[in-house]
């Protein structure tokens, strides 16, 4: 592998047989694959300075290892997507547990046993619980629509509470959303569990987080003989496409092109910017051990920020007397500022949208679309990676 800040004069795309666009979990995931399985060339361009895409991690001016763009926590029911990444990294036992800050008071999320005697007493919790292992049995995750469906007044009570005080501003927060615009079926998905596990992956049989870090898991990934890696490189200035033809450096490129980036900006957003939602992060150093007692703290009740993360707790790392946390505010993504797009929003003109522009891609045979931003699509890590794998599975079943 080599890593470079911008193009050679000498670059030439036809050197290699296949060009990637982004170095986060997709496009390395697919140049890793190919240069694995097919003996390709692969030249990867990324916009930033930078691999590893959102995982992106750096030690800050204190030496606390921080995500520069928000909290990744892995986690994965996806035994080949845990075996793959596990030839790159060693993983903590770190389990992510999550605290909703209600009106003051620190209750797990999602909502469960321990919370409910928090919210409503210990008497009174414990008989709501117990009312709910009846109805429901015990560790079983149960949609607040569900609790409503059963036409009991303290079922309800639950429900209510769990929407109000769990769901409801924070959504309004992160979706810049009043509540009559929120979608009453994701109100309906939001969950109640009936159990004492507080962990907020509690299905996921592989969780942890990498040992020496996300950016060194790149590291690993992408070190092979055959991947070049350009940064500083935005692939639109090099790459255009039409219904019948791909251009790379404004020549027919026979190659094939992995493409992991916004696909409207590939068309300058000629027929209107897909929207999203970004975040602005604010960091901060503070001269104690720590801040909170769990990595995120969700603030559902109050304040302008969603959440606040504490790296420390979550990457196990020890930093005597020192500790950086981060506060997150989300606002609507403005097209061309350069802001990070984070949540597509999924939506039905948005989706339509999204189709028109992937409609002029189809007819490329040799130009493929991957991973969150390409696909407009939510995913975690390990879908991303899953979803890369599969892309990878196809080539290669085509250039054997």
């Amino acid at each position: 592998m080599s890593i470079q800040s911008g193009l050679p004069q000498s670059f030439n795309p036809d050197a290699y047989d296949v060009i990637i666009v982004g170095a986060g979990y997709a496009g390395a995931t697919c140049a890793r694959r190919l240069a694995e399985a097919c003996g390709y060339k692969v030249a990867i361009l990324e916009r930033r300075p930078h691999i590893a895409g959102n995982a992106y991690d750096r030690l800050d001016d204190a030496g606390i290892l921080i995500h520069e763009y928000g909290p990744h926590i892995y986690h994965t029911v996806d035994d080949r997507v845990h075996q793959f990444l596990s030839r790159f990294t060693e993983w903590t036992d770190y389990q992510h547990k999550v605290l909703a800050n209600i009106h003051g008071q620190l209750m797990p999320v999602p909502f469960n046993h321990a919370s409910l005697k928090l919210a409503f007493g210990e008497e009174k919790g414990e008989h709501l619980y117990q009312k709910l292992v009846a109805t429901f049995g015990e560790n079983k995750k149960v949609p607040i629509m569900e609790l409503r469906s059963k036409n009991d007044p303290e079922l309800s009570e639950v429900a209510d509470y769990v929407y109000e005080n769990i769901f409801l501003y924070y959504t309004m927060k992160q979706w810049g959303k009043t509540p009559d615009q929120i979608d009453p079926s994701i109100t309906g998905r939001v969950p109640v569990f009936v159990g004492d596990d507080d962990r907020y992956f509690p299905a996921a049989p592989h969780q942890g987080m990498p040992a020496e870090g996300y950016t060194r898991l790149f590291e690993r990934l992408l070190d092979h003989d055959l991947i070049n890696v350009f940064l500083d490189v935005d692939a639109r200035d090099l790459i255009s496409v039409n219904s019948d033809s791909l251009l790379v450096c404004g020549r027919p490129y026979g190659g094939d092109v992995v493409y992991t980036g916004p696909l409207d900006e590939l068309f300058g957003s000629d027929l209107g910017a897909l929207p999203y939602r970004t975040l602005d992060m604010v960091f901060e150093t503070l001269d104690q051990d720590q801040f909170q007692p769990v990595g995120t703290v969700n603030y559902t009740t109050s304040e302008d920020f969603t959440r606040i993360t504490e790296f420390k707790n979550m990457t196990g790392q020890v930093v005597p007397g020192k500790t950086t946390i981060m506060r997150e505010y989300s606002k609507a993504f403005e097209p061309g500022s350069g802001q990070t797009p984070y949540y597509a929003i999924l939506e039905d003109e948005s989706q339509k949208l999204y189709q028109a522009y992937r409609d002029r891609v189809r007819p490329l045979l040799n130009f493929y679309v991957v991973g969150r931003l390409a696909e407009y699509r939510y995913y975690d890590m390990d879908g991303v990676v899953a979803s890369a794998l599969a892309l990878s599975d196809e080539i290669i079943a085509t250039n054997r």
